[in-house]
C-alpha cells in the first residue's frame, strides 16, 4: 500500500471538498442579498434563514481551509515496525477476523480513502477517540476498546 498516493487522494479529496464548500457559499450568500429574498411581509423569514446558512457555509468552508494548511503543512514519515503510533502513521490492524487500515492524520477525519492495493483506509484526525487510543502504541498491542488487534505500522 502507497502511503503517498494516499496522503495525496486525502489533499485531493479535501481540496475538491473546499471547492464545493466556496461554491455553496457564494450561492448561498447570493440568496442572504438578493432580491429574491427580500422581505414582502413581516413574516416573510427567507432572508434571515438565508443568512443563517450563509454564515454556516462559510464557517464549514473556514474549517476545510484550516483543515488543508495543516494538511500541507505536515510531514508524513515512514515508521518502521517498533515505532510507536503518532499522528502520520499508517496501521494495518485485525478487527473481528478482518483486516482494517488507518492513517492518522492532521486533517480529514472521518474521510474513507481507497488504497492503490484497493483497500479502504479510513482517515482518524487527531481528536478521533480511536487515534487517541492508538497513540503510543506498538505493533503487537492489542486494544480493548475496540477490539483491535494492531499488526503494522508504516
Amino acid at each position: 500500500m502507497n502511503k503517498t498516493l494516499l496522503i495525496n487522494s486525502l489533499h485531493a479529496e479535501l481540496k475538491q471538498r473546499y471547492e464545493r464548500a466556496l461554491a455553496a457559499l457564494a450561492g448561498a450568500h447570493e440568496a442572504a442579498t438578493g432580491t429574491d429574498t427580500k422581505a414582502e411581509n413581516k413574516y416573510d423569514t427567507r432572508g434571515l434563514e438565508a443568512s443563517y446558512l450563509a454564515a454556516g457555509q462559510a464557517e464549514q468552508a473556514e474549517d476545510l481551509q484550516r483543515g488543508l494548511n495543516a494538511l500541507e503543512a505536515f510531514e508524513f514519515r515512514d515508521f518502521e515496525f517498533d515505532d510507536e503510533i503518532e499522528t502520520g502513521a499508517l496501521v494495518e490492524g485485525e478487527k473481528d477476523d478482518e483486516l482494517v487500515y488507518y492513517l492518522l492524520a492532521p486533517a480529514g477525519g472521518g474521510l474513507v480513502l481507497t488504497a492503490d492495493t484497493g483497500e479502504a483506509v479510513t482517515v482518524l484526525g487527531p481528536g478521533a477517540p480511536l487515534a487517541m487510543a492508538m497513540n503510543g502504541k506498538t505493533a503487537g498491542i492489542i486494544l480493548s476498546d475496540p477490539d483491535l488487534m494492531i499488526l503494522e505500522i508504516s
